[in-house]
């Protein structure tokens, strides 16, 4: 695994919560796309698709949800990142609320590469991380 660890921050909007004002569980994989689309760069996801065909898909997604983060809080989405073989990447994930003792949702997102065609690929070298 990286040793370095990135941040991304995250407004929690009102249309983020429930009823109860609390982040609606489902938006804590869009806070940590985001995250992870930061880490690999935008730019780099385009030039990966357009010159050689290739893109990430979510093979598993595991949350434990600790704390629910609230309406007006700003998270911060910490994330390493380790290569599992040729063909997975392993993402620990975890969004911390202001001032928080622990981690208020942790997630291990992993990820394989794929063509057009949704077929498995070799991750590629991607910028800085591999």
């Amino acid at each position: 695994m990286s040793d370095k660890q990135y941040h991304f921050p995250v407004q929690v909007y009102y249309e983020d919560t429930d009823h109860s004002g609390v982040v609606y569980h489902a938006n804590y994989l869009k806070y940590f796309e985001r995250a992870r689309e930061d880490v690999i760069g935008s730019d780099e996801l385009v030039r990966l698709w357009k010159e050689q065909g290739l893109g990430f898909a979510v093979y598993k997604a595991d949350l434990g949800y600790f704390e629910g983060a609230e309406f007006g809080d700003k998270l911060d989405i910490r994330t390493t990142v380790k290569m599992e073989g040729e063909y997975r990447i392993i993402w620990y994930q975890e969004a911390w609320r202001p001032n928080g003792k622990k981690a208020a949702v942790k997630g291990v997102i992993e990820l394989v590469c794929v063509d057009k065609e949704k077929r498995l690929k070799r991750i590629p070298p991607i910028g800085d991380l591999f």
